[in-house]
């Protein structure tokens, strides 16, 4: 069947994420060890199917870290400019223009509270049909219910879905629902398969 819905993830895909940015930077100036930082962020819940809000996590790190409301907000500002990072303007442009052509366009990401709100700076809801964020919908990938009920709400056969993730596992479980889905490494190398893999 032909390829009529392109799907993408947005983290290590359309943003591309500095990891110079964040934890290392932050910790450093502060004095934390790394294994420290890394026991506070074993949250009560997991954020990216939506069971800890933005303010427990918030009041979780504070307590764990004995943080001061300045050095909360300082690692909320540091975390939050990491995990939105930079556009890949190249693939951004290239996956903009698929609504043009004809083809439904869907966002599926494993996200946690308030990533639609920090990532609307990029223009991602005007920009698709379809926008899954994990947290919001309490399944994340690899879960085979979140691809279903991506394919449900694009309204297309899953044959008839490509999508572009750069997690393994994730792109494995895309194949597994039915999906044409490839494993992101390099724009150049996404683009050509992509276009390759829409022109069959």
């Amino acid at each position: 069947m032909p390829i009529s819905a392109v799907v993408f993830d947005i983290g290590g895909v359309l943003e591309i994420h500095d990891d110079a940015l964040f934890p290392d930077p932050w910790r450093e100036r502060h004095g934390f060890s790394r294994d420290r930082l890394d026991a506070a962020f074993d949250l009560p819940g997991d954020p990216a199917i939506g069971e800890v809000t933005q303010v427990e996590i918030r009041a979780h790190l504070q307590r764990e870290l004995s943080l001061s409301d300045a050095q909360v907000d300082e690692l909320e500002q540091d975390m939050w400019r990491w995990y939105v990072g930079e556009l890949d303007r190249e693939l951004y442009d290239w996956f903009a223009g698929l609504r043009g052509r004809g083809l439904a366009v869907a966002i599926l990401s494993n996200s946690g509270p308030g990533g639609r709100e920090r990532e609307a700076c990029w223009g991602f809801e005007a920009l698709v049909d379809v926008l899954v964020y994990s947290h919001e919908v309490g399944l994340k990938k690899p879960d085979p219910a979140i691809y279903a009920l991506t394919t449900e709400r694009l309204g297309v056969p899953p044959d008839e879905i490509a999508f572009l993730d750069n997690w393994l596992p994730a792109v494995k479980a895309a194949r597994t629902a039915g999906w044409h889905a490839i494993h992101h490494i390099d724009t150049a190398t996404s683009n050509r398969t992509l276009e390759e893999l829409i022109a069959r």
